[in-house]
């Protein structure tokens, strides 16, 4: 028998649909989308994929651009055709922009096929998706109308972007596609959760269930020095680290990934500059590191390189803020530090370096957080869960759905 033949003599096998729109530049959503459908089919799972890439956005003009994020006329016809066609029992939708937008939510209830959304960002509440603004944490358009995002150009420095986004939001606010044509919204940890009650999203619909990772059997080797991974612009807190770090105090600092901020890297020649790094080699590098910084100054939701840390049983530095708090332990899976302060990260990496005997306990607390809470195998029960709820919820109550 598999390790997987119990879950399935006792799980309706589903016909799913996943739905996603890739931006330009790979991130972490397009991580998730891979893992769970890989996921879900060996757990024998029927699974089909939409979806478009806004490499597409480069042969419009704006005004096709803007009415593809409000209404796209392309996702509904081909929805329409895929349903007919495939029948799935639910539909899971991770991002929508600019491509797919929200006529499918449309073309899912014309079908009456539940939808569950998993909330990767904030774009549903504030068109910059990150509630930062300037470097700052801004929460002006919680609960209300976003036309502030417009008049500060939030989404690309972008008047016209910024008023797509936020009309975009304002019409199917206004059309109740939101709160009528999702069955279960998926938000990523409890402070997420919280933040979408505040902005209007019905709680009764919004469950909890994290990302995951798939594990990979990996030998601990000596460890020492840091590592920042991942993409390197303004809202990941690079600028914090450089500040922070001090070769001669903290040894060796090592930095994975390119973007925007890379030249900061230029006035340190101290700090060792890896590039790209393949997902294989950004776990060669946690296994020898003493500590993951997370020096982030956003409200990440759960970034998936914290999961690999904690896979690789790599304590984390993180700052305290939003649900980076709530996801790293302190003093159990690693050490939190005042969002944005250079002089409290420059501590906390000295602990670590004057602690390394409690650093590498804090790993072994990670790994076992990560079987606990991350694995697939916990993941796949949430998962399941929640779409026989959005399932139930279109069915009629007479009808028993298989246990």
């Amino acid at each position: 028998m598999s390790a997987h033949a119990g879950l399935q003599e006792i799980t309706l096998m589903l016909r799913i649909l996943l739905v996603h729109n890739s931006y330009q530049q790979r991130g972490g959503e397009d991580s998730v989308v891979e893992n769970e459908l890989a996921l879900l089919r060996s757990y024998g799972h029927q699974v089909e994929l939409y979806f478009r890439h806004n490499d597409e956005l480069s042969g419009l003009n704006r005004f096709s651009i803007f009415q593809q994020a409000i209404w796209s006329g392309k996702t509904y016809c081909e929805l329409n055709i895929l349903l007919q066609r495939f029948k799935p029992d639910v539909i899971h939708v991770h991002n929508t922009l600019s491509l797919i937008s929200p006529s499918l939510y449309w073309v899912a209830a014309k079908f009456k096929i539940p939808v569950v959304q998993t909330l990767h960002n904030f774009r549903l509440l504030c068109p910059q998706a990150m509630f930062l603004r300037k470097g700052n944490i801004c929460e002006r358009c919680i609960g209300r109308n976003t036309w502030r995002s417009v008049i500060h150009r939030c989404y690309r420095s972008s008047l016209s972007q910024s008023a797509v986004v936020s009309g975009m939001l304002h019409l199917h606010r206004g059309l109740g596609t939101y709160k009528n044509n999702v069955s279960r919204y998926i938000a990523l940890n409890s402070f997420c959760k919280n933040k979408f009650i505040e902005g209007g999203l019905p709680a009764e619909k919004i469950r909890v269930k994290p990302n995951f990772i798939p594990d990979i059997n990996s030998a601990v080797v000596q460890r020492n020095g840091f590592l920042f991974a991942g993409r390197l612009s303004p809202e990941k807190g690079l600028h914090v680290l450089v500040r922070a770090f001090n070769h001669q105090s903290h040894g060796q600092l090592s930095v994975a990934g390119t973007g925007e901020d890379s030249f900061l890297l230029a006035q340190y020649p101290a700090i060792k500059q890896l590039g790209i790094l393949s997902a294989g080699g950004v776990c060669l590098e946690m296994q020898k590191s003493a500590a993951l910084i997370l020096p982030s100054i956003w409200y990440e939701n759960m970034p998936m390189i914290l999961l690999e840390a904690f896979m690789n049983g790599l304590p984390v530095i993180a700052s305290r803020i939003g649900a980076l708090a709530e996801l790293v332990e302190e003093g159990v899976t690693g050490l939190l530090f005042n969002v944005g302060d250079s002089a409290d990260l420059a501590k906390k990496m000295q602990w670590a370096v004057d602690h390394p005997d409690f650093m590498l306990e804090m790993g072994k607390n990670a790994r076992n957080k990560y079987l606990s809470a991350y694995s697939s195998e916990v993941n796949i029960n949430l998962l399941l869960a929640i779409y026989k709820e959005a399932i139930a919820d279109m069915k009629p109550k007479n009808i028993l759905l298989p246990v």
